[in-house]
């Protein structure tokens, strides 16, 4: 190939691979080339249809979305992405499949996709008028009581880990390696989230507070880079781009086939607290924010504690928090003195949802079987017949599945802000922000407070170093149901969608006015983030720009604000400098 690649190809195209080529490639993979077909078929010859309706419906099954090629779990952003299928897809079952189906790509130059479990917000698991490698199939899981990577033979020491195949899912792993095991391994909250997918976003937990992020604990990579090689990538072979795919972002240096990350001993119980608080007034809900401030910098500021509360525009506290390390008395113990504030003053502040603290045993935790009996309900299952009973997820995320995005922000929020000149500040800033829409504050995506272990492995990754500060990440969020343009009665309410979008986007300015050079998590952050380079990785992406020239010179791997992605348009199809 001469020269740098300057346009890809399109199907309409001259260049574009003759059939014979395409056929050629499937019988390179072993017949595992798909031709994509869009499930939305039927809606477009008939869309009051059943059939149409079904389809929609489905889409608010995460596993239904996942066992398609053509779809993702959200479903599109307002103004800025609309799921649409590849042409074709490698159904892929080993990196001798990934690495045949990128040197056709680089040999034909054409847009390349990477999809595991397909949540990106900012739409990088997906592309029309692309080539898909799809990791769906390879979803092994192996533990290792003794795990040394590939070329660490006697310059480091073995220890209990997993290896995991790159399209599993989360809700998987843990029945692998808690349920079964009886090991932690650091996940994702959401569990079906793919594990590929989390790691190279950096990955935040329900437990990250104590654990750290996924990236943190990835041991040993194995990665097909643009020149078609499979690599193994650890501290000791290829040790920056190792490091690179802890937190550079997913699809940007190469395809991800197969990651090992260290396992943990079991805590003995994990815990969650869940409830609402109300306030009678706009004064009152003021004074409830600054209260659950100070008692959060007092009582919850610790790697215990991980999960949520929300701030909400109706002046509601709700409380979605978890636990680890104490049992329900103790987490009971610590947080009544704050019901007992809440009590002293029932004019101006009551409980729509009662407060509840549970603990189970942690091995429990992600056992449908168990939940079923001791908390109907927390979970829901994959409801398709035949489906594997191990295909769950929690409730509270039914609504995230094929979801289509209003607006999407994220803000890492400095612990100097819970200092007590400073919390005023925090608190003023985020009740402001309520006038215009929920903010939602995610303790266990900030490593401030954490334990020393999880602090210390985060900060050897490629992630904003603003993540090792902050307390919390502060995310204000809209969506609406499944939605597609094209479609009658099944299209986005653009009006409703672009209020929300300008009422989200205002209120996001209003909470970043404490934070002067806000970082954001680029897993969980706006499509339209301006100085994204500074924002995701802060001092870090020069050094990920040097690694990505030097692995991908060519600019194969293209993702939406992915690293060195400044030098193409907006759909990866053109370069706009060489």
């Amino acid at each position: 190939m001469d020269g740098p690649t300057m346009r890809r190809v399109r199907p309409d195209e001259p260049g574009w691979p003759s059939k014979q080529q395409w056929d050629a490639l499937n019988n390179a993979v072993g017949g595992h080339l798909l031709k994509v077909e869009s499930p939305f078929a039927a809606c477009a010859q008939s869309p009051a249809s059943t059939a149409c309706a079904d389809i929609f419906g489905q889409l608010k099954n995460p596993y239904f979305i996942s066992d398609s090629a053509a779809l993702t779990q959200t479903s599109g952003y307002l103004d800025a992405w609309t799921s649409s299928p590849s042409v074709y897809a490698l159904n892929a079952t080993s990196a001798r499949d990934v690495a045949r189906a990128v040197d056709f790509a680089r040999r034909h130059r054409l847009r390349l996709v990477v999809k595991g479990g397909g949540h990106s917000y900012q739409g990088t698991s997906n592309a029309a008028d692309s080539l898909l490698i799809w990791t769906h199939a390879m979803h092994e899981v192996t533990l290792h009581d003794a795990f040394i990577g590939e070329g660490c033979e006697g310059r480091q020491p073995a220890q209990p880990a997993v290896t995991v195949e790159a399209g599993a899912l989360w809700s998987h792993v843990y029945d692998a390696v808690t349920t079964r095991a009886g090991r932690y391994v650091q996940g994702g909250g959401c569990i079906t989230v793919g594990v590929a997918g989390l790691v190279q976003g950096g990955g935040f937990g329900n437990f990250s507070k104590r654990f750290g992020t996924a990236a943190a604990s990835l041991l040993q990579a194995e990665v097909v880079t643009a020149d078609g090689a499979v690599r193994i990538a650890n501290t000791c072979s290829n040790p920056d781009l190792f490091w690179g795919l802890k937190g550079g972002g997913g699809g940007s240096l190469g395809v991800i086939t197969r990651l090992t990350l260290k396992t943990h001993d079991l805590p003995e119980q994990f815990g969650a607290v869940f409830g609402a608080v109300g306030a009678s007034s706009d004064a009152a809900f003021k004074r409830l924010t600054s209260e659950f401030m100070r008692f959060y910098a007092s009582r919850l500021f610790n790697p215990h504690w991980g999960e949520t509360v929300s701030f909400r525009g109706n002046n509601t506290l709700n409380i979605s928090m978890v636990f680890q390390g104490l049992n329900e008395d103790q987490a009971a113990g610590v947080w009544q003195p704050f019901f007992d504030w809440i009590a002293k003053s029932p004019s101006d502040f009551y409980m729509p949802k009662a407060a509840k603290i549970i603990a189970v045993p942690a091995q429990r935790f992600w056992d449908p079987a168990f939940m079923e009996v001791f908390a109907p309900g927390v979970m829901a299952a994959d409801n398709r017949t035949g489906a594997s009973p191990g295909n769950v997820f929690w409730s509270a995320d039914a609504a995230e599945a094929g979801q289509f995005l209003y607006g999407y922000h994220s803000t890492w929020l400095p612990a100097s802000l819970l200092d007590e000149g400073e919390r005023a500040r925090c608190v003023n800033a985020l009740f402001a922000s309520t006038r215009d829409w929920g903010v939602t504050l995610h303790f266990n995506k900030g490593l401030a407070g954490a334990s020393d272990d999880a602090r210390t492995a985060t900060r050897d990754t490629a992630m904003n170093p603003a993540v090792l500060d902050a307390f919390a990440l502060a995310i204000i969020s809209g969506e609406g149901p499944p939605a597609l343009p094209g479609i009658a009665g099944h299209e986005p309410d653009i009006r409703v969608a672009r209020h929300a979008a300008s009422r989200i986007a205002k209120a996001t300015a209003t909470l970043r006015t404490v934070v002067p050079r806000a970082g954001s998590y680029v897993s969980e952050s706006d499509f339209f983030e301006r100085d994204w380079q500074d924002a995701f990785w802060g001092v870090h992406y020069p050094r990920l720009l040097a690694i990505k020239r030097r692995y991908d010179p060519d600019g194969l791997f293209f993702v939406h604000h992915g690293v060195n992605s400044e030098e193409w348009s907006d759909d990866g199809f053109t370069r706009l400098r060489a």
